[in-house]
This record gives structure tokens, sequence and C-alpha cells, in this order.
């Protein structure tokens, strides 16, 4: 009932936990704070909040349109509806390393567990996308070194996300991996990977947890856990799953408005009246206004 019980530094001491063993953590995207609960009902280690379904909730691309209050508003929305761990696309951390130092504690305020901040030049671009720009080596390490000295709650993950594989290739994708490392980042994202052996190849190179970015319609393939497991990967997100496929449904179904006339024919499709009620938690809101706020004379 009302937001979920797990306080953030217990999501992120838990999240530090669930990164020191040896299982997989998959982190589908949320794209609203329900979406977060059934994530959680259905038994996945994580949230992950993306910034392309930011975005897209406002109508905008992926180009580094969305702002930092924005962000943070809308990600702590989604964090504290879950007593899972979440983590949210920063971007590049919405400016210079003094803004990105601002974003990680505007972050750890809004109840997230962890954010990664990337090295492509601002404005940014989708990673799966092509005409990417990254900044230099030295731009890279001071966002991630202003990450790593704001942070204030030693078990919020900062994590450095590389775009430089579809620019430079995979030896520098590596080379740089391993200098956000050296400069404090406890997790590496390497975006856009070609096949499962770069994943393995990033994994073998670096001493931090690797994340794979499952997005579809992307560069690269949908990989199952097994497989990214056996390649050394430790994270797994799934982005924009969830809002293609809601987003994907709602178009059906007001087609099947504009053709039939009715949306009869979509309601087998439908989440019914109870199930909604059931992962809102009628029952407990029913409880707490009977137990606690009825008058009785």
């Amino acid at each position: 009932m009302l937001h979920a019980p797990t306080s953030a530094s217990d999501k992120r001491r838990r999240l530090r936990e669930a990164l020191a063993g040896q299982d997989l953590l998959r982190l589908p995207g949320a794209f609203n704070p329900l979406s977060a609960r059934l994530i959680e009902e259905k038994g996945f280690e994580g949230v992950y909040i993306s910034g392309a379904v930011l975005s897209a909730d406002l109508g905008l691309p992926d180009i580094g349109l969305t702002t930092l209050t924005e962000v943070a508003a809308r990600s702590g929305q989604i964090a504290r509806m879950t007593n899972l761990p979440a983590i949210v696309d920063a971007d590049t951390g919405f400016g210079e390393p003094m803004n990105v130092a601002r974003t990680i504690q505007v972050l750890e305020d809004a109840g997230l567990a962890g954010a990664h901040i990337e090295d492509q030049v601002n404005p940014k671009r989708c990673g799966h996308l092509d005409g990417k720009s990254v900044v230099g080596l030295s731009d890279a390490v001071k966002r991630i070194r202003a990450a790593v000295d704001a942070r204030r709650d030693p078990d919020f993950l900062i994590m450095a996300r590389t775009d430089v594989r579809a620019i430079e290739g995979l030896d520098a994708a590596i080379d740089r991996a391993k200098a956000l490392v050296d400069a404090g980042a406890d997790a590496i994202f390497p975006e856009a990977m070609a096949d499962l052996g770069e994943f393995e190849a990033v994994a073998s190179a670096v001493d931090v947890p690797v994340l794979a970015n499952m997005t579809e319609f992307g560069k690269s393939e949908l990989f199952s856990t097994a497989q990214l497991a056996s390649a050394g990967v430790r994270i797994v997100i799934y982005p924009v799953t969830l809002l293609r496929l809601a987003m994907g449904e709602a178009e059906r179904g007001l087609d099947e408005i504009v053709a039939a006339g009715t949306q009869a024919g979509a309601v087998p499709r439908m989440q019914t009246r109870a199930r909604l009620y059931e992962l809102l938690d009628y029952a407990g809101y029913n409880e707490f206004d009977s137990e606690i706020f009825t008058y009785r004379p």
C-alpha cells in the first residue's frame, strides 16, 4: 500500500549484495510506477528506467531533450513503488562534470539504487543508432570521477556506459572501459556490442560487473539469459520491451474501435478490473480505511 516499505538504502545494499554473488540480474524497463510493481511481482531482480522510455513518455525522441528535473521526478515515482532496486539512465549527466555531480545527488535523493553516465557528446543519440559521437577519454573519465566524488551513499551504484565500440571498435571500447573502472566506476555498460564474444571480451577485461542491453531492433542479437551468463555478463536490461508491448496493444485496440465501432473484440486481451485492483492492492487501502478512518460511535 502507498509506497514500498523497503528504504532506498536497503535497496542499494541488496543490489550490492546481489552483484557480489554469481547470478545474472534481470532488470526489465518500467514505463510507469505500476509496471515496476508488476516487474517485482513476476520475480525479477531489479527495475531499469530507460532514458528512451522517459523521453517517449513525453512524446520526445531520445536525443538528450529531457532534463534532470524530469528524469529525477519520474524515476523517483517509479522507484518508490517497488521493493526492488531501480537503476536509471542518466544520459551524459546533464552537463559538465559539476552537473554530473549534482545529478548523482539528486538521483540519490529520489531513491534510486544506481545510475549510468555515458560518454557520448551532448546532445546524445540512442545508443543503437548510427551517427553517434563520443567525448575524449579525459572528459569521459572526468564525468565518472565527478559522479563518484559526489556520491554520499557508498552503496549507490555508479555505472559507466561507453558508446565507443560503434565508432572506434572493440579494442578501443575495452581500453576505455578499463580507464572508467580506474576512475571509480562500479560497473560497465558497453553499448551496442556486435555479438556474444564482444560481451565476453569486455567482461574478461574488467573486474567489475558488465551490463548487456537487450533492446529490440538494435545492434545486438537478443541473447538468452543463459548465453549472457556464460559470457560473464552480470546484469541484463530490457529497456523498452514493456513500453513496446503496451503501445503495440494500444494501437491494435484503437484500430479495433475504428474498424468495429466498439472495443468489445479487444476486451479478452485486456487486463481485467479485478487484476488491476489486485496489482494496486485495493484490499489493503480498504482495510486501512475501515480500521483507522471509519468512525465508529
